[in-house]
């Protein structure tokens, strides 16, 4: 729709925030609205709309109120995803709203201050709006904000973010907006949201800060239409009437009572309150009072610090709760709101209460929902009540999950990746669904290599066994320590490829926790068993890719895993093999030296089995055991390294010698090991995997390095021509394989820590080189450009750029520099002489340097200052704080580190090199020929039994769920902990003792009205006691003694008529809502105490309204005309119509009946047919609720039935199964819809067999002063379900009319039917003796 001001919003002076607006029509469709909103603004839908209404002028709040008022609204509004929704002006409760945002916005970062709040005002009475017009929009439109000359206008509010301005053509006329908000409030509460699988009707509420006579009428739609308010008490004027009303008895609420709070709350424009209009203000009290379950009073010492937020949710929530549904629908709504908000505190205390039993397949959707959306206090809350993963993880439910992550999600954005491969090699057009083996490619790439596929890609339409529950979320089952572990390696690997830096911190931060929480469990299982807590750490999880926990720990490194106790202990026990771990090395070394002392006691073995000293395999067991093989290993490296520097050194001749054949054989030996570790693959990832894994290893890479060295050398050694060359690489290739012994060094204590602090000090060194480099070749090319003209030569070019300026640094300093010590024989004029460097710039004539020595002494001393002092001094400041960091902790890296040494030489052939060609030869028969697959030792990796892992993983369950309650024990004692509980305590304690104070106030009440009916009665016996001894000449009138002031008297006769009319059942309610069904008359208000005819009310003069019926073929005049009123018999039959009423005789005056109920504020007959009585029938029919098995249900003790309800069409509500009756009639045309004519007689039966449980006046909002209905409700109950009956109605119930809808509803207070139709089934189920 066509519009000239729309765009941006920017309010001069006040910062760069821009807001947007648009000019609307105030006869726009709220669709076309919601529609710019959400697809042109770019706004989210909400999960909650609060209108905030009320004074519209500036009001004085209280600092205290206005502060809880301001943090807990925005809290609200920030932690559902919610829409505010205010006048929009720069004034009264616009204005409290946007100063609220305003500070929130600025006490917050970025991504928590967005806030949308919607300001709808009147285009007609914006101050300076003109500013705003811009056919083309504006981008920004600049808005002034000027209060000072505004007059009676209004400015727009600088901190909201959104504007809908409604014009309807004029010019200062307030309220314009409010029909078009109401509509646009409307239209978006009955809009669905859909998030995380779940969908929810955005849910509505009002909150009224003040006000005056247009926000009585706002409090009185919402509570009308079925919207919650909240009424802020303390604010003033309107919300204080309320306020101070709200718990009083509705027939308590007058209009003198109304006059009287009117007159203290008002009294600067109480003089304009009529007569009619304090009837008006006291009906509509009365009517939101009378819906208690929409009505919120915030009062600041019911609700403490828990600010406006609670009463707002706690508002929503009992509104929904106090809202008809079938069944189980309205705890899914609460439940499903709290999710949509993030308020697991709303969830804990208002819906996971006694009041209903959940059970957990009912948490499923909610579970799916928060799983999506990443809510785990949610999770963490389902899981507590009872979900249990088996169940709710099938194969559809985890592709559904990975199918709605959500887009910004990390691994949503690699499941892409892998789709689009997918795509791209089968060469499709469409992108392929997710499914469960894409997700397994990621998880494997996050895993890492050393996992198998969690999920297998299926063959054909196969569903493989489902493996794992989700693998991103905390588990709550067994294998909790894989668990925990694989989901730490999980997140930290997502932590390195986020480029969002607090998401970063959050994941490694959980990852922690995980990798804690791990640690806690295996330190319960060492303590109990140490044997069994190390098959834990070795047996294969099928869960995860069938890999163990410690290469989990090993792929995330998880040092404070790897390095506790008792892995550590492990490892030990690993690196000794079947020898004892107490042995000393020395002994091992004596073994090895002189192995007879194996059949001693020298050494000790394990296992039982080597314990004789003539066993042959204790031979076999000491020299496959990792320690010894390790220990031969450095011998025989030992003796090539000086095998290979005799030969460098002695004996490198032409013809290479035996040890120099000896040497080539060594390095051969050696190149089959690195060939065997590369191609070794016991778990069959696949040649490529086993690669990367063999080069993600630095020391592989070094000795890579150091045999292509010493290949390169060996080539060029062998050519007579590079004879020379060769030696030099071999040389180097030697330097190679010295560097490699580091790596032998990592297994001490002592010196694997400082090799680790040097292998960090070399990045910090090269590092520190790009640094240095900018000082060396600037120096370096100002001082050889100033000394030197065109040196020519590459290689002296480079020796006094780079490589004199090196050596300055170390105090090696060009003698000719300064021209003190120029000596031209130590150079070459001409740069002839390829031995010497070219002369400086001298003079020709006395052959002296004529550069400016001035300027090279400055250069030189900048430099050495800058690079002696400064760099070297920072480089040592990195070296020291390297140290530092590493120093603490270096254990835990050198554990962590001591595991790779470990397993090498764990799976390493028993001989040393040049031997382990044998072993070499071994395998290629047994996997060459043979064709036997590689094994892992069981050490290391260790498939269980299932019986076996099934006993291991239960008992290490039940550690876990030990080491949890302890935890929670733990969090119990600290100290915070407990300063919170006793806070809470204190705050229920004082609660109970307000409720307390309030019950003995009220009961010490009661006793003093006892006491004054006791003492009331006691003098008006004496007083006739005191009468008829007078009476009987005994005594005289002036001897009587005083009996009571007739203040008091008439004081107790007020109290006691009150107290009777509060007894007394209530007026007609329903008969007197002001708006009148299915038309736009409103009725006259009638308040409580205006309803009989016979209290006098001079103001009473309802609006006539009778419709015109033209498919009835029976109905009274349309006008009412006293010549055609006089036709009609009241209190008998007239024709066919019965005009009685069960009431007995009614009043007809002129012409017409009246009300037996009293008044109603409408005459006519309205939607009736006839004047007088309408006479209507309702069938009540009813059966027990039973199980499968056919027992009875119950609840509460008492039993529960069933009713029978139908919904008509055209209709939103259900009802029962009955109607009026047309004359002449036994059944209602209504009921035989639903029922075929061959059962009609039949059902009459029944019903003359059932019971009557009410007769009479019913409560119909289509009553009238002249017309009201009054009905006959029959119980009709099938106490068998075998029933003959019952089987033949539900027979005839299948063959109705398809448009109806019929059902058997679970009979109970919360049932959605008219209110006056519940009226009924509470007499039928009092009847019964049945649940309601």
């Amino acid at each position: 729709m066509p519009t000239d001001a729309f765009g941006d919003i920017h309010f001069t002076g006040l910062g760069q925030k821009m807001g947007k607006y648009v000019r609307v029509s105030s006869d726009t469709p709220p669709r076309v609205i919601y529609h710019l909103m959400t697809q042109h603004w770019g706004l989210d839908a909400p999960n909650l709309l609060i209108s905030v209404t009320g004074g519209a002028k500036n009001f004085v709040m209280k600092p205290r109120l206005k502060n809880i008022f301001r943090q807990g609204l925005v809290k609200v509004a920030q932690t559902t995803g919610a829409w505010i929704i205010t006048g929009g002006s720069h004034a009264g409760v616009m204005k409290q709203v946007g100063e609220a945002v305003r500070d929130f916005i600025l006490s917050c970062s970025h991504k928590e201050g967005d806030i949308v709040t919607i300001g709808i005002a009147t285009w007609g009475t914006v101050y300076n709006r003109e500013s705003l017009i811009c056919p083309m929009g504006g981008f920004p439109a600049e808005y002034v904000l000027d209060e000072e000359n505004q007059g009676s206008l209004s400015c727009l509010d600088s901190n909201h973010s959104h504007f809908i301005l409604v014009d309807d053509g004029t010019h200062g006329r307030y309220g314009v907006e409010i029909p078009l908000r109401t509509r646009l409030e409307k239209f978006i509460s009955e809009q669905t949201k859909v998030k995380g699988g779940v969908a929810i009707k955005i849910p509505i509420v009002c909150v009224v800060l003040e006000g005056g006579p247009g926000t009585l009428d706002t409090i009185y739609n919402a509570i009308t239409n079925g919207t919650p308010c909240v009424i802020v008490e303390g604010s003033g004027r309107v919300a204080d009437v309320i306020s101070e009303v709200a718990n009083l008895p509705v027939p308590k609420i007058t209009i003198a009572l109304i006059r009287k709070k009117l007159s203290v709350l008002f009294h600067d424009t109480y003089e304009l309150f009529t007569e009619g209009k304090l009837v008006e203000w006291t009906k509509k009290i009365q009517d939101i009072v009378r819906s208690r379950q929409l009505l919120t009073i915030f009062r600041e010492g019911k609700y403490g610090q828990q600010d406006v937020d609670v009463a707002i949710l706690q508002a929503l929530l009992k509104a929904s709760r106090n809202q008809d549904h079938f069944g189980h629908e309205n705890w899914d709504h609460q439940l499903k709101l709290a999710v949509a908000w993030n308020r697991v505190d709303i969830a804990r205390s208002e819906i996971f209460t006694d009041d209903h039993e959940w059970k957990p397949t009912d948490l499923h959707p909610v579970m799916a929902a928060a799983l999506i959306s990443n809510k785990p206090e949610f999770v963490k809350l389902f899981l507590e009540q009872g979900v249990r993963l088996k169940e709710f993880v099938t194969w559809d439910t985890l592709v559904y999950l990975y199918d709605n992550m959500a887009p910004s999600c990390l691994f949503h954005s690699k499941l892409q990746k892998v789709l689009l491969e997918e795509k791209e090699c089968t060469a499709g057009s469409k992108m392929p669904r997710i499914q469960l083996h894409h997700v397994s490619q990621v998880l494997r790439e996050l895993l890492g290599c050393s996992t198998q596929p969690l999920y297998p890609k299926p063959k054909h339409t196969e569903r493989p066994r489902l493996s794992i529950p989700v693998p991103h979320i905390k588990l709550n089952s067994q294998d909790c320590m894989a668990s925990a572990l694989a989901c730490s390696k999980i997140l930290k690997e997502l932590a390195k490829e986020e480029e969002d830096t607090d998401t970063t911190d959050d994941m490694l931060a959980l990852a922690e926790q995980y990798e804690h929480k791990a640690i806690g469990v295996f330190t319960d299982c060492y303590r109990k068993d140490e044997e069994r807590a190390q098959k834990l750490l070795t047996r294969v999880s099928e869960a995860w890719g069938k890999t163990t926990c410690l290469q989990l720990a090993l792929e995330a490194k998880n040092m404070n895993f790897v390095s506790h106790g008792g892995v550590q202990a492990f490892l030990t026990k690993v690196w000794w093999g079947k020898m004892c771990v107490d042995n000393g090395l020395w002994r091992v070394i004596a073994c090895m030296l002189f192995f007879p002392l194996l059949y001693t006691s020298f050494i000790t073995f394990r296992e039982k089995r080597l314990q004789p000293m003539g066993c042959l395999t204790r031979l076999r067991a000491f020299f496959t055991a990792p320690v010894v093989i390790f220990l031969m290993n450095i011998l025989s490296y030992f003796t090539f390294l000086l095998l290979f520097a005799y030969v460098l050194m002695v004996d490198f001749q032409p013809l290479p010698s035996w040890r120099e054949y000896l040497i080539y054989f060594w390095l051969f030996s050696l190149v089959c090991e690195e060939t065997r570790q590369l191609l070794y693959d016991p778990d069959g990832l696949g040649v490529v995997k086993m690669a990367s894994l063999y080069f993600k290893d630095f020391w592989n890479k070094l000795d890579i390095c150091a045999i292509l060295a010493f290949l390169t050398g060996l080539t060029c050694r062998l050519i007579p021509s590079t004879f020379y060359p060769g030696r030099i690489i071999l040389s180097l290739a030697f330097i190679i394989f010295c560097l490699r012994l580091m790596h032998i060094f990592t297994v001490s204590r002592t010196l694997g820590p400082k090799i680790i602090i040097v292998k960090r000090m070399m990045k910090d060194v090269f590092f520190f080189l790009f640094l240095l480099a900018v000082w060396v070749v600037s120096f370096g090319v100002a001082k050889q450009a100033i000394l030197i003209h065109n040196e020519e030569r590459v290689e002296w070019l480079f020796r006094g750029v780079v490589y004199h300026s090196y050596l300055t640094i170390f105090g090696q300093i060009p003698s000719y520099i300064d021209g003190v010590n120029f000596n031209i024989d130590q150079c070459s004029p001409n740069g002839t002489d390829p031995y010497k460097p070219k002369c400086p710039e001298t003079n020709e004539d006395n052959k002296k340097p004529i550069f400016p020595e001035w300027l090279t002494v400055i250069l030189l001393c900048l430099y050495l200052l800058f690079t002696n002092i400064l760099l070297l001094n920072l480089l040592i400041a990195m070296f020291n704080y390297t140290f530092q960091q590493v120093q603490e902790h270096t254990d835990q890296i050198w554990k962590f580190q001591r595991h790779d040494l470990i397993e090498e030489y764990h799976g390493r052939p028993p001989a040393p090199p040049p031997f382990i060609l044998l072993n070499h030869l071994q395998i290629l028969v047994r996997r060459g020929l043979l064709r036997r697959p590689a094994t892992r030792h069981k050490q290391l990796k260790e498939k269980l039994e299932k019986n076996e892992e099934a006993a291991l993983l239960s008992w290490e369950m039940y550690l876990k769920e030990n080491y949890l309650q302890h935890q929670q024990c733990q969090e119990k004692q600290n100290t915070e902990q407990k300063i919170r509980d006793i806070a809470q305590r204190v705050d229920v304690l004082a609660e109970l003792l307000d409720l307390d104070r309030v019950k003995r106030t009220g009961l010490v009440e009661q006793r003093l009205v006892s006491l004054e009916e006791q003492v009331h009665q006691s003098a008006q016996a004496l007083r006739w006691i005191t009468q008829a001894l007078q009476d009987n000449g005994f005594g005289s009138g002036k001897d009587v003694p005083p009996m009571g002031s007739s203040k008091t008297s008439e004081m107790k006769e007020v109290q006691l008529e009150g107290k009777a009319e509060e007894s007394q059942p209530p007026h007609h309610v329903l008969a007197r809502n002001l708006l009148y069904p299915g038309s736009h008359t409103l009725r006259f208000p009638v308040p409580d105490e205006k309803v009989p005819w016979e209290v006098d009310f001079p103001l009473y003069d309802p609006p006539v309204y009778s419709a015109e019926h033209k498919d009835m073929a029976v109905q009274d005049p349309f006008s009412p005309s006293l010549e055609s009123l006089l036709k009609i018999n009241y209190n008998t039959m007239d024709g066919l119509i019965d005009r009685q009423s069960f009431h007995g005789l009614y009043t007809v005056q002129d012409g017409l009946p009246l009300n037996p109920m009293g008044r109603t504020g409408l005459r006519g007959r309205g939607r009736l047919h006839c004047f007088g009585p309408n006479h209507a029938l309702h069938p009540i029919v009813t059966r027990w609720r039973r199980n499968s098995d056919g027992s009875i249900i119950r609840k509460s003790l008492k039993k529960m039935l069933e009713v029978l309800v139908a919904q008509y069409p055209l209709s939103d509500v259900w009802a029962l199964p009955g109607g009026s009756l047309e004359p002449g009639e036994t059944l209602p045309l209504k009921l035989k819809w639903i029922l075929r004519r061959e059962f009609w007689p039949q059902f009459q039966n029944l019903l003359k067999q059932g019971t009557e449980i009410h007769k009479g006046y019913l409560d119909d909002p289509r009553n009238t002063d002249n017309a009201w209905v009054e009905t006959v409700a029959v119980s009709v109950h099938f106490d068998n379900q075998n029933d003959v009956e019952m089987k033949r109605l539900n027979s005839f119930l299948q063959g109705c009319d398809p448009e109806l809808c019929i059902r058997w509803q679970v009979l109970d207070k919360r049932i959605p039917l008219h209110a006056n139709h519940k009226e009924l089934l509470h007499k039928v189920s009092a009847l019964l003796g049945a649940y309601y």
